[in-house]
């Protein structure tokens, strides 16, 4: 059976649901896979997992990517799937509350807002030092920091409101630098490693086996910074109102942007993790890439690695924002969250208050984080509870193409491996990566969780009793057979 969307049996258009507004047809799926990579920050993401990743794995990371690739391809084709059904900037918020409950869609909804939030904040605190290193600057004082930060949020906050289209622009001339840089060094690095060049850490069959070297691998504790290095493809949904082909590009950008990131990192991890010895990764690891770009051809070439991991931090923030923005923008359009949120500038057909909102209070959270502890400790607990946080709705969202196919599930063989098998598979993978990881949480990192779930249905109750939004009567739909 194919693909092709057929309606669900009965359904008809919601009077409460704001119509799409958004500048439709704005950009290609090629931009979309570059946002869906930008939020991603791939740069970003192994100069902050890479070290650990190496030292959880015990340098067996090339096959803990893949294997956490996997499931994720799964979950991608996923999020195509249910976007044939409903192209919907508010994606898993209104797929699981529509497929399975809407009281779970929201809390959906409420976590995905999190994770985005939780994750641009992450690339916000480390903007400020990758931008100085490209210029030699020590980041040890926080108002450096904080004075840059606060200046690319703006700036990036400024081209989120002016259109998808501009920020599509800037996302690619951002990223074929960024890619290139990062790219060629870890070409550099494999050949290096290869070559046995002096320093270097040489590549062994532990490389290639999940239990690491000498089995000295954690495999769940690999698997959870593998979850978040990957984590953020699923931007490429979340502007799916303003891609060509609206209902089929966004959930194809998605997979092109889980087996991209796939190749980026293998080759990353393969040339850079034993560019240097061991001692000397760990050592470093709070700016390992560019000290390894240091080590491979010299303190020039490290400013360039710097440039690459400032973009790459550029980019994300600035995703970020967009995210954030339509993902608040689909759950105002279903009266979840205050209408004005779901307001487009009729000049520039953005969610612009939405934009100046989630800007604003990224700007207002990176303040009081870098005020009161330490950027060591922030990295922490960000990747832990974000990486979480990500597979949570991951999950959530392989139930609901599970729950709203069923019927094709039980009617046809393609369609129960595609859209029932695999995604159950891909979802206990990532339940098993979860109750594995939570124990390794810091308590810091718990009460996070539960703060973060607990503000989620405290505010779900609010929005109930008093703006009662007909979305918490949405019937459950289903596929047609």
């Amino acid at each position: 059976m194919t693909d092709q969307h057929v309606p669900a049996h009965g359904r008809t258009a919601d009077p409460a649901v704001i119509p799409a507004r958004l500048e439709p047809n704005a950009i290609g799926v090629t931009q979309d896979t570059v946002i869906g990579l930008a939020n991603v920050g791939p740069t970003l993401s192994v100069g902050l997992v890479m070290v650990g990743l190496a030292a959880a794995a015990a340098y067996g990371s090339v096959p803990v990517i893949i294997l956490c690739m996997l499931p994720l391809l799964v979950i991608a084709n996923a999020y195509r799937r249910l976007n044939l059904w409903q192209a919907n900037a508010g994606a898993s918020f209104e797929w699981v509350g529509r497929a399975i409950n809407p009281y779970l869609g929201f809390l959906t909804g409420w976590i995905m807002i999190a994770a985005n939030l939780l994750g641009t904040i992450a690339a916000t605190v480390v903007l400020a030092p990758s931008v100085l290193a490209v210029f030699g600057s020590s980041a040890n004082s926080k108002w450096p920091n904080i004075f840059i930060a606060t200046a690319v949020l703006a700036v990036m906050l400024v081209i989120a409101i002016v259109g998808i289209r501009p920020t599509a622009l800037v996302q690619v001339a951002m990223a074929s630098v960024e890619y290139t840089i990062l790219i060629g060094f870890s070409i550099a690095g494999l050949v290096a490693v290869i070559s046995h060049r002096h320093g270097t850490f040489p590549i062994t069959s532990g490389w290639f086996s999940l239990s690491g070297i000498g089995g000295k691998g954690d495999l769940a504790a690999g698997l959870l910074l593998a979850v978040f290095l990957f984590a953020g493809w699923d931007a490429t949904v979340y502007v799916n109102e303003e891609v060509k082909h609206r209902s089929i590009n966004p959930g194809r950008a998605a997979i092109y942007a889980v087996a991209i990131l796939a190749v980026i990192y293998i080759l990353a991890q393969l040339g850079l993790q034993g560019a240097v010895s061991p001692a000397k990764l760990q050592a470093n690891s709070s700016s390992a890439l560019v000290y390894i770009a240091q080590s491979l051809a010299g303190s020039g070439w490290a400013k360039v690695m710097a440039l690459s991991l400032a973009l790459s931090v550029t980019a994300s923030v600035g995703v970020g924002i967009v995210s954030l923005a339509r993902i608040s923008y689909g759950m105002a359009a279903r009266r979840v969250l205050p209408a004005i949120l779901g307001h487009v500038n009729h000049r520039f057909s953005t969610p612009a208050i939405a934009s100046v909102v989630m800007g604003v209070a990224l700007i207002v959270i990176t303040w009081v984080y870098l005020l009161s502890t330490s950027v060591a400790n922030l990295f922490t607990t960000l990747i832990g509870v974000d990486g979480l946080l990500y597979a949570t709705f991951y999950i959530l969202t392989a139930f609901a193409v599970i729950a709203y196919y069923w019927p094709r599930i039980r009617s046809s063989l393609w369609d129960m491996l595609l859209a029932g098998i695999l995604p159950l598979a891909a979802a206990g993978f990532l339940i098993w990566i979860v109750v594995k990881s939570v124990g390794t949480l810091p308590a810091s990192g718990i009460w996070s969780l539960i703060g973060i779930l607990a503000s989620g249905i405290l505010v779900m109750i609010l929005v109930r009793i008093i703006m009662r939004p007909s979305f918490f009567q949405t019937p459950r739909e289903r596929a047609d057979r």
